[in-house]
């Protein structure tokens, strides 16, 4: 373990006895995933097939206010016919699960009186994971060696701070070169707001240090400071409408030998009418000049969420990127034996900041059930290139499992 990750535990452990003589309760861990991967990529003569699995498992003690969590992430290449970004398999498309075994998470927690104090390796995910988060997605989740302190509550001000010295990324303990399997730093994350009857308001900062020379020489360390405000109205009983505003400004921080500053903005209106859901949205990752690493970049943040599941913007071109995008999906609940039931499409055309760029569009469509602890979807992505990238199609079939 982390000598910085030592210490932490090691000094909230001291202090452990003044926790009250409570009985200790333990929790086990358990979230395995089988997943299988289709990719057909314009340009590659192979397409991948990736069959993995992956299985976290550990425990959770707790004694009043202090917890201690231990967590173990492993991921089997069952059929490894794909680029992974670390096993030399360039002929297929890049499916980044490589095989792994890992500490994923060992932390220890103080939680009382609206202060939360972790130190450790541990989940950060923050708002809506644009700029830092846990690529949940990916079977190597991201954590963080990190020190976090939270105050308050879920109505009225708050305030989460965070020092992470090294993000544990997803290409897992084999990574290399530029796929590292941790990425050191002082990276320094912070979020202050109000929770009201309007929504959240949200100031933050994201100090993100990627302080290895093969990870881009350093032009991946930006410091971001925004505004984001998130909230719903009920327009009538059974009508809700979702909202969500962001404005932020990037530019170089730390060895960044580039110079550059570029804006972040999003809209986002979310209308739910009982098990129906319409989606809309503007999303701009402003570009500078137009070279590369230039434009807002998001190497913190969890990718498969944005700018479409098909992954071809998960380094912001250097023109930025402008994505419009609008969606809708079905949900049932409590159908015969089915907990719930979910259907969705979502529509994305990519244009860049400047000079007027047509890149593509694409298409994602997912459909889900799940049954007590089991979970099982299927997923596709249509990407069609006009200016950038390659026409590029994936499948997935997965059957989750979270005890």
């Amino acid at each position: 373990m982390n000598r910085k990750v030592a210490i932490g535990l090691a000094v909230l452990a001291g202090s452990s006895q003044m926790a009250n003589a409570q009985q200790v309760e333990f929790r086990p861990l358990v979230d395995a995933r089988l997943r299988y991967e289709r990719v057909d990529q314009q340009g590659l003569a192979d397409e991948a097939d990736a069959l993995t699995m992956r299985i976290r498992s550990g425990a959770q003690a707790s004694k009043g206010p202090w917890s201690v969590l231990v967590e173990s992430e492993a991921t089997l290449a069952i059929a490894e016919h794909y680029n992974s970004g670390t096993n030399g398999k360039t002929a297929y498309p890049l499916v980044v699960d490589p095989q792994n075994i890992e500490l994923n998470r060992a932390q220890l927690r103080y939680a009382a009186h609206g202060i939360t104090a972790t130190a450790g390796r541990q989940l950060i995910e923050l708002a809506d994971q644009r700029f830092v988060g846990s690529s949940n997605f990916r079977q190597n989740q991201q954590t963080y060696d990190a020190a976090r302190l939270q105050w308050g509550g879920a109505k009225g001000p708050f305030a989460d701070i965070s020092y992470a010295w090294a993000d544990r990324t997803v290409n897992g303990i084999d990574g290399t070169g530029a796929r590292q399997p941790a990425v050191g730093g002082n990276n320094v994350f912070a979020l202050f707001g109000y929770a009201g009857k309007i929504g959240t308001l949200t100031g933050f900062a994201y100090l993100v240090d990627q302080d290895e020379a093969v990870v881009q020489g350093f032009r991946l360390s930006s410091q971001t400071y925004g505004l984001r405000l998130a909230g719903s109205v009920p327009l009538t009983p059974s009508v809700k409408l979702g909202y969500v505003a962001s404005w932020a400004r990037q530019s170089d921080y730390h060895r960044n030998p580039n110079d550059y500053a570029a804006d972040y903005w999003l809209g986002e209106a979310i209308l739910t009418v009982k098990g129906l859901t319409a989606t809309g949205g503007y999303e701009i990752l402003g570009a500078d000049r137009g070279t590369a690493l230039t434009s807002v970049q998001t190497p913190l943040s969890s990718l498969f969420k944005f700018q479409g599941w098909a992954d071809k913007f998960t380094t912001t071109p250097p023109n930025g990127i402008r994505d419009l995008y609008g969606g809708a999906g079905y949900s049932w609940r409590k159908t015969g034996p089915l907990d719930a039931i979910a259907l969705s499409a979502t529509y994305h055309r990519f244009d860049s900041d400047r000079l007027g760029q047509h890149y593509g569009d694409e298409w994602d469509l997912l459909a889900s059930v799940k049954r007590a602890h089991a979970t099982f979807s299927a997923r596709y992505a249509r990407y069609r290139a006009d200016s950038f990238a390659t026409d590029t199609d994936k499948f997935w079939l997965e059957l989750g499992w979270t005890l």
